[in-house]
């Protein structure tokens, strides 16, 4: 379907995945079955009960496990020939430049800090580091209203407003409204729909991923972010 002389791209592709929970976990899945050569899966949580709605790699049997563990098992029974390399920390702005030290064909940003996420942004950016950011995919239910869009443009997303905010206080982008900033996003033009209290689990805020906390979390909706981030990367290096 991709063609001889894409397939032979993916094979010898290295794709980064910064957080791999909700969203990142399918982005991985999808990746893996695509028969991507390279993927370092970056994230230091463990599988938690509160995951089991949403992420791949959360199964009781695997509680306490580190996410990034599980997956590379789960990717080693998909596709022996994928090599895939663990970095079990939280990429913050004092190791940016040591994570990201080596280029990678593609890098998803599947994180929820929205400092990170605009350091890392500005980071890709200079160093022409192809990438996609994921935007929030708690309190959402229709995966039909899934968008891939440049930041400057992203809307009904709060956490994509605060990284567009950041990156044009912090980091010297254009406050143009007009003006692209060159950062593709999946996000959602569906309106947040907020938990009922006394009734849905709140969930805390864990210090990295895409937790949904605050918010209901459907897994057709996390894992349907997912895809649309892996179907960017593969559509860049069909294009590469």
């Amino acid at each position: 379907m991709y063609g001889e002389d894409s397939l032979q791209r993916f094979a010898s592709a290295h794709v980064c995945v910064v957080g791999v929970g909700g969203v990142g976990s399918w982005t991985i899945e999808a990746l893996a079955r695509s028969g991507i050569g390279t993927l370092t899966l970056i994230d230091l949580d463990n599988v938690a009960e509160s995951n089991i709605n949403r992420q791949l790699p959360a199964l009781i049997s695997l509680i306490g496990k580190p996410k990034v563990e599980a997956l590379a098992e789960r990717i080693a029974d998909i596709n022996p020939e994928c090599q895939v390399n663990c970095i079990e920390d939280f990429v913050d702005t004092e190791n940016l430049n040591q994570i990201f030290s080596q280029r990678f064909d593609f890098v998803i940003d599947a994180i929820d800090q929205v400092r990170v996420k605009a350091a890392m942004a500005a980071f890709f950016i200079a160093q022409q580091q192809p990438f996609i950011v994921s935007g929030g995919a708690g309190g959402q239910k229709n995966a039909a209203l899934i968008q891939c869009a440049d930041l400057s443009q992203v809307t009904n997303d709060r956490m994509l407003a605060n990284m567009r905010y950041t990156l044009r206080r912090q980091h010297g982008f254009s406050r143009q409204p007009a003006d692209k900033m060159h950062i593709p996003c999946i996000y959602s033009r569906e309106n947040i729909t907020p938990p009922q209290t006394g009734i849905c689990h709140i969930e805390q805020a864990a210090p990295q991923g895409l937790s949904c906390a605050g918010y209901g979390a459907a897994m057709v909706v996390t894992a349907s972010f997912g895809l649309r981030c892996a179907q960017a990367c593969l559509e860049h290096l069909c294009r590469d």
